[in-house]
């Protein structure tokens, strides 16, 4: 038998929104990076040059799936 589920406590709203705000804020940064990485990949790079440019590439693609667990997490405190 599971325990039943308890549902998560609300967040205040002025703190809601303003974490809305910064997860916005960064997805614009994120995007810039991934654009800028994407730029690089497409130049043509030595390896060593174009593992530094995938490690980028991968760390901005987790920062981003991050963000968006973030903000299915605010959404559901409206």
């Amino acid at each position: 038998m599971t325990p039943p589920t308890v549902p998560p406590a609300k967040m205040a709203t002025e703190v809601v929104t303003r974490l809305r705000s910064l997860a916005h804020d960064l997805s614009n940064s994120i995007e810039t990076v991934m654009q800028a990485s994407y730029l690089l990949a497409q130049a043509k790079l030595d390896d060593n040059n174009k593992k530094w440019v995938e490690l980028i590439d991968n760390a901005a693609r987790d920062a981003a799936r991050i963000n968006r667990e973030i903000r299915e997490i605010l959404r559901s405190q409206s």
